[in-house]
């Protein structure tokens, strides 16, 4: 059986980049896969890799004669490189994402998008708080789950190979808008990163020696605290809005618990204890 796609780019191979070029040559998805990386060295150990036909030096010589592009840089630069490298990329291109935040990049995407090419957005739910190509493998995306979200005026068919494509790497493919999307992460994935920030930056002006005491409780609570600042500043800020509605929510559940401790209202509180663990026992 003929690969569903021919020139597969990547660009920005970290470990949702790499991964992908991994499992794209492992299942066979492309005849051809090429990576554009910022750094020489980078692109250098991409070229030495088996899962790398070759390493370019800019975005639109990796793009040339492409069918299908994944753009897996930070969220705040996706919409300027789509436009970039569009206009290199073959008729009928299809270019996607990996940005954890939809709403701008794919309105601002599609808009710039030449004729014959569709920007259809990807949030394959995959990442980790460990980066970087070193951490790479190529089962990352088996079992997990993956956003498609496509525009209103979204190609069908194109939107149903991204579907495909996404299903082929071993992901759970979930098709909704933009705007859908960033409501549901700003909740499950943006907020809890969060409150664990917060966490750990309130406990950071606490004695230095507190840490030493932690069990796997905190180191639990707190494991995806330890993501990129920088990586999470751009995604707070392109999501900000359904951000600050997951906090308020999240505020007022707080309030609740404190106002029934401070009144000593114990059935309130045994009441959110045991909600908190039943919808954590209904995660899987």
């Amino acid at each position: 059986m003929s690969p569903p796609f021919d020139n597969f780019a990547i660009l920005a191979p970290g470990l949702l980049g790499a991964s992908l070029a991994m499992t794209v040559r492992e299942r066979g998805l492309a005849r051809r896969v090429t990576v554009w990386a910022r750094r020489a060295e980078v692109r250098q150990a991409c070229a030495e890799s088996a899962w790398c036909d070759a390493a370019t030096a800019t975005p639109e010589e990796a793009a040339r004669d492409a069918d299908f592009v994944v753009i897996c840089t930070p969220v705040s630069m996706i919409a300027d490189f789509a436009a970039r490298v569009a206009p290199s990329c073959r008729d009928g291109a299809i270019l996607t994402d990996v940005g954890s935040t939809k709403s701008l990049i794919c309105r601002k995407a599609a808009a710039a998008m030449p004729d014959n090419r569709v920007f259809v957005g990807s949030h394959p739910m995959a990442g980790s708080e460990k980066t970087g190509m070193e951490n790479a493998r190529a089962d990352l995306f088996v079992g997990r789950h993956c956003f498609v979200t496509p525009l209103e005026d979204t190609p069908y068919e194109a939107a149903e190979r991204v579907v495909r494509f996404w299903r082929d790497t071993g992901m759970d493919v979930a098709t909704v808008n933009p705007e859908e999307h960033d409501e549901i992460v700003a909740h499950i994935s943006h907020l809890p990163h969060v409150l664990a920030s917060v966490l750990c930056s309130q406990l950071d002006g606490k004695p230095a020696d507190w840490p030493h005491y932690a069990g796997n409780g905190l180191r639990d609570t707190t494991r995806v605290a330890a993501g990129s600042p920088d990586l999470w500043r751009d995604i707070l800020e392109q999501n900000r809005e359904e951000a600050l509605r997951a906090i308020a929510g999240f505020e007022d559940e707080l309030h609740r618990l404190k106002a029934a401790l401070r009144n000593r209202h114990d059935a309130t509180v045994k009441s959110i204890l045991r909600r908190g663990k039943e919808f954590r026992d209904r995660l899987t």
